[in-house]
């Protein structure tokens, strides 16, 4: 009788493997048309770029290791287009990052191009237009990446919702790029309002024209969060201004922060949430407040003194209060927007879940220091890296290095450092000693790099801008944050080392340094650059090149612009 139940045992384990096998990845197909549209999100009407008639556009929702394929049909009629998956990693799909002039040529008016990439990791993500400066007018979305079959998270929550901040102009891009563009330099100013999940409100008795703005717009009414009482929500919460860094608040209600750019964080609690353009966060909120009235979200603009740009606002509506129900309260100030030691301690606070620590190796194989100033090249105002403002060129760099077409890019590399000893980066420079190129950075397959992020004064007395970078195809682990200038020889000591935080998107402080390390272990072309639209159009960014040797034969759908329309021409 034993025996027989010792060789049904695995009879039975072979029978309920066939009845309940192992979750098998999905694919998530998704058809959408990009095109022009009139649209008031703020109440001023003006042209933005939809989805599928939507901005923010269709978010996508996956499970980890699940497969995206998104058929995206340029409907701009006499604009070129390209999507960034901000924060996937393309791991085996490089030229499906959606970065115009580094991994694809740019899709034609009229054109339907299929990206197709794998999920990897769960997580928050974004995407959003990467071709000129297209993001700000409205092309962007979500991407929510959940946990694998039979994995848990280190967390609890009830619900689960996404929310993206911007901020919005009313110019179009086409006229902020032909100010950036001009001698004399016009910049692009203080944006006109802050959106919440494509939401805000401008005063419209500012506006001449009645038909211009109308704030009785179904279009710009708040957007509305309804909640249960007494449960916890997560809050996938997301910036990709043009330019503003942003602090974001719950009247009454603290903040668990748990997520970073798809990595788990050794919890801590907030009242303001500062996050900067690229980044994205999960916080865990508990309905835990007098339920009979509804509450405020704000957020505001930190780090620039600005006085134009009013609060974004919406609506915390506690079930079952009507949802058009005022707080009756005033919203929150916000905090100073010059309190760079506060929004460096949320910095220096998000740090690796201590289960989910991925350690990061002990030294690096290259240093790479990189100063962050604004220049005028030929009476151009320019930002530069290193005194290099960078340009992309016509045939995209994958494109050039994988079928060796020659004569594309400057193959003279961009310097490694500045002159850390003498540089004062407490001074307004005349920096009219930079240059242009579209050169890059080789680096050598499965080293390891450092990047030390330096910022200086701009071309305006007594004014350090902060810089959220992003680099694509890696996460990076953050080992440390530092005040002042760098110092090569003692601040080494003082990085994290033990459960630093790995992200996709971080922060350059005022007159700061960031320190960050990775592993040039993801074969392909990547972009490193200021997630602010104009910074990055006036040239603040760098490409790295890692084992491109590595990758198979390259699609040609992302071909025929420069260079490569004769690799069209040739292929059989």
């Amino acid at each position: 009788m034993a025996v027989t139940r010792f060789v049904a045992l695995p009879i039975l384990l072979f029978l309920v493997l066939i009845v309940f096998p192992e979750a098998e990845a999905k694919t998530r197909r998704y058809k959408w048309e990009v095109k022009y549209e009139y649209k008031s999100p703020d109440c001023f009407q003006k042209m933005v770029i939809t989805i599928n008639g939507q901005t923010p556009g269709p978010s996508i929702i996956a499970e980890e290791n699940d497969t995206v394929i998104v058929e995206l049909t340029n409907g701009l009629l006499t604009e070129n287009v390209a999507i960034h998956w901000h924060g996937i990693r393309q791991l085996g799909t490089p030229w499906f990052d959606g970065t115009e002039g580094v991994t694809q040529c740019p899709i034609l008016p009229g054109e339907t191009f299929t990206y197709e990439f794998k999920v990897d990791r769960a997580g928050t993500y974004l995407y959003h237009a990467h071709y000129g400066m297209q993001r700000e007018a409205g092309l962007y979305g979500s991407i929510r990446v959940a946990v694998g079959s039979g994995k848990t998270e280190p967390f609890s929550y009830d619900y689960d919702r996404s929310i993206i901040l911007t901020d919005w102009y009313h110019n179009t891009t086409y006229e902020q790029v032909l100010g950036l563009s001009s001698i004399p330099f016009d910049w692009v100013g203080e944006p006109q309002s802050l959106l919440i999940q494509g939401k805000g409100r401008y005063n419209c008795s500012l506006v001449s024209s009645p038909h211009a703005c109308n704030s009785n717009s179904t279009q710009c009414s708040p957007y509305v969060l309804t909640v249960v009482p007494g449960k916890t929500y997560r809050l996938r919460v997301s910036s990709l201004t043009a330019l503003s860094a942003l602090s974001f608040q719950i009247e009454g209600h603290n903040m668990t922060v748990v997520e970073a750019d798809g990595h788990f964080v050794e919890p801590f609690v907030v009242n303001n949430l500062f996050i900067y353009s690229g980044e994205t966060y999960s916080v865990l909120v508990k309905t835990d407040q007098e339920p009979s009235r509804n509450y405020w979200v704000t957020t505001t603009v930190v780090s620039r003194n600005n006085t134009v740009t009013p609060q974004g606002l919406a609506v915390f509506n506690y079930y079952p209060n009507h949802p058009k129900r005022s707080p009756p309260t005033d919203p929150p100030a916000g905090p100073a927007w010059n309190d760079v030691q506060r929004r460096v301690n949320q910095s220096r606070a998000i740090k690796a879940h201590r289960d989910y620590v991925v350690p990061p190796p002990l030294t690096s194989d290259r240093v790479i220091l990189m100063l962050n100033t604004q220049n005028e090249i030929n009476g151009y105002r320019r930002w530069s890296v290193n005194n290099v403002s960078f340009n992309l060129p016509h045939t995209p760099y994958l494109i050039a290095i994988k079928e060796n077409i020659s004569g594309v890019f400057d193959q003279t590399p961009p310097p490694d450092y500045f002159d850390l000893q003498n540089y004062d980066i407490y001074t307004k420079h005349n920096n009219s000693n930079a240059t242009s190129s579209n050169s890059i950075y080789r680096l050598k397959f499965n080293t390891t790099v450092d990047i030390i992020l330096q910022n200086a004064n701009t071309m305006v007395v007594n004014n350090s801008e902060t810089h959220p970078w992003h680099l694509h195809g890696h996460d990076f682990w953050v080992l440390g944050y530092g005040e002042g200038k760098f110092n090569i020889s003692s601040d080494p000591g003082k990085y994290n080392l033990v459960n630093p935080i790995m992200k996709n998107t971080v922060p350059l402080h005022s007159y700061g340094w960031t320190a960050l390390r990775f592993r040039a272990d993801n074969p392909g072309v990547w972009a490193f650059h200021c997630h602010i639209e104009s910074h990055f159009y006036m040239g603040m960014g760098v490409v790295f090149e890692e084992g491109v040797e590595r990758l198979g034969k390259l699609p040609s759908s992302i071909m025929g612009c420069g260079k490569s329309k004769g690799l069209l021409v040739s292929s059989p």
